[in-house]
């Protein structure tokens, strides 16, 4: 069963409204890097899971929540949560469009990436063509949590968004 956040519908679009600081196409929301956000009055308390543990964008994310609230006239905490980890399961389906629409591909199933793991060819689609002819440039991208692509049909270069689960 997916581990399906809890959001006050107060502050749902608030939340949907502030965008990933790596990638602006996707809210926090449909990252799925808010797991729970709840009022408490007019404190709001918000849940937010790092998608590597190491992620820098965690801070600026954790800092725009605060900032979207505090206008909003809530008064607003912010807690990092690091278990249970964060899947990319826990993205929305418009989130994954969105990335397509980009320019990066969106996490496929989690087979797909554990045949990286074990030496074999990962077949990633080119977001901009379609075309399975893809090959692999570098296990990471702009971020740790993407790897670089090069479609062999259009010639162009992307990101993957790889796959955890």
């Amino acid at each position: 069963m997916p581990n399906i956040p809890q959001i006050h519908p107060d502050l749902f679009p608030i939340l949907k409204s502030i965008p990933d600081p790596e990638i602006p196409v996707l809210s926090v929301i449909d990252l799925g890097v808010v797991r729970h956000a709840e009022l408490d009055g007019s404190k709001a308390i918000v849940n937010i899971t790092p998608t590597y543990s190491g992620c820098p964008a965690m801070d600026v994310i954790g800092d725009d929540i605060k900032k979207a609230l505090s206008e909003k006239g809530y008064n607003p905490k912010v807690n990092l949560v690091l278990a249970p980890a964060w899947t990319t399961d826990w993205m929305t389906v418009e989130g994954k469009q969105a990335l397509k629409k980009y320019g990066i591909a969106p996490p496929m199933d989690a087979t797909s990436d554990k045949k990286a793991l074990l030496g074999e060819e990962q077949v990633v689609p080119c977001p901009k063509c379609e075309s399975t002819h893809t090959k692999l440039v570098s296990q990471f991208a702009s971020t740790a949590c993407k790897a670089m692509f090069k479609c062999e049909d259009c010639e162009e270069t992307f990101d993957y968004f790889k796959c955890l689960i």
